[in-house]
């Protein structure tokens, strides 16, 4: 195979490394919801309760994920990395062995507030690890891995569900943190950091502007703010869908969880898929922005045909999927958008910052699409609302977009 198509076998390393860990951030953030349906009985609480625990786990995650991307930037990522997801394994593997809902909230709290270290440091560790000119390629493939992610978690819990139990199979899930932690401290020596502690001292510019009221100054920039709530309306949108949108198939179709999950299942291999398609567009256009306003005007036009013309159950499935391509294509171009407005040593305050919209964004959506399924005697408004959260995004997307070409 030709040299300029390969990955050396170093960075093939480091992103597999790293796109693995993101891999399980994913799982972990969608091993709940599959389960909601039943959670509601063995807890004895509402849809909004159950939304409760997400909302919880994304605010610990929004309000220590900027904060955790300046330790990264000071400290190094690879420790950090390492320990966030032993911690957010342990407290998955946890909520399984004490089945009680005040032990869940406040476990997701701490899974939260370890979900925080990845995008920091996940994008730092690429950044310094890998060769600049396939940089295109490592975000992709980590994007790919986090999505695939999310694809599987639905599968693999309803899967364990029928073979050991829910409570067992968040014990599993836990575990493969674990395994996967394990593996990360055997090859730690190949994981590079943007800081002293990776082997490379800062730029006198870089030292200046990644500490004190400068490295703020960055955040609070007018193209970095733009990119914070482009990802608060990618969180949303993406958000009504997995959170109660399997919740609400099984209430308008009253189908078997396991027939209700196919749809999601769809939508989320599809957005797997649209990440590697995303990677081409973006290799060969310039106006991200304009790729992914045309991808949300098509994800809000496909979920508002679920909503309007009430569908077989098959053809949600297609539906779904066909949104969750598009949803997908957007990722690359969202990545490009924000490396490109990021100065040289401040990779994890960065994207930590911006990636804090992902959890501004999850810690609305669930509690708002659980109070709407609890209030409403249509759960379909739930797919109009996010028709219309999708819609709404383009406007951000398209700013983002011409600030960031400024």
């Amino acid at each position: 195979m030709d040299a300029s198509v390969a990955l050396p076998r170093s960075d093939t390393k480091v992103i597999g490394l790293i796109s693995t860990a993101h891999f399980l951030s994913h799982v972990y953030m969608l091993v709940l919801p599959p389960l909601f349906p039943l959670l509601k009985d063995v807890y004895g609480v509402s849809f909004a309760a159950l939304g409760l625990a997400l909302t919880v786990f994304n605010v610990a995650t929004g309000l220590t994920q900027a904060p955790m991307g300046f330790l990264v930037d000071r400290f190094g990522a690879r420790a950090i990395l390492i320990a966030g997801l032993i911690v957010e394994a342990i407290a998955f593997m946890m909520i399984g062995l004490f089945p009680s809902y005040w032990a869940l909230i406040a476990l997701m709290a701490v899974a939260g507030l370890a979900n925080a270290v990845y995008h920091p440091a996940d994008y730092t560790i690429l950044s310094a690890s890998v060769d600049g000119k396939r940089m295109g390629r490592a975000f992709s493939i980590h994007t790919f891995a986090g999505y695939f992610g999310f694809a599987v978690a639905p599968v693999m819990m309803v899967f364990l569900l029928g073979a050991v139990g829910w409570q067992m199979a968040l014990v599993i899930a836990g575990g493969a943190g674990l395994a996967v932690a394990l593996v990360l401290m055997a090859f730690s020596g190949v994981l590079k950091d943007e800081t002293p502690a990776g082997g490379r001292k800062p730029k006198p510019e870089e030292s200046a502007s990644g500490s004190g009221p400068q490295g703020i100054r960055l955040l609070l920039s007018l193209p970095v703010l733009m990119g914070f709530l482009f990802f608060v309306g990618i969180s949303m949108t993406n958000g009504g869908f997995t959170s109660f949108g399997v919740s609400a198939l099984v209430t308008i179709y009253e189908a078997p969880l396991a027939q209700a999950n196919v749809p999601l299942t769809a939508y989320l291999f599809a957005s797997a898929a649209g990440v590697l398609a995303g990677g081409w567009v973006a290799d060969r256009t310039n106006r991200h922005s304009l790729v992914a306003g045309g991808c949300f005007l098509l994800v809000g036009l496909f979920v508002a045909c679920v909503a309007a013309f009430s569908p077989s159950l098959a053809m949600v499935g297609v539906l779904f999927a066909l949104a969750g391509f598009f949803s997908g294509v957007v990722a690359p171009s969202r990545d490009m958008m924000i490396r490109a407005v990021t100065p040289a040593g401040s990779t994890g305050k960065v994207f930590g910052f911006v990636s804090t919209g992902f959890n501004l964004g999850g810690a609305i959506t669930p509690l708002m699409f659980g109070l709407l399924l609890d209030r409403v005697a249509d759960p379909s408004i739930l797919f109009w609302v996010i028709a219309g959260l999708s819609v709404a995004t383009i406007a951000t997307v398209l700013t983002a977009g011409s600030v960031s070409r400024r």
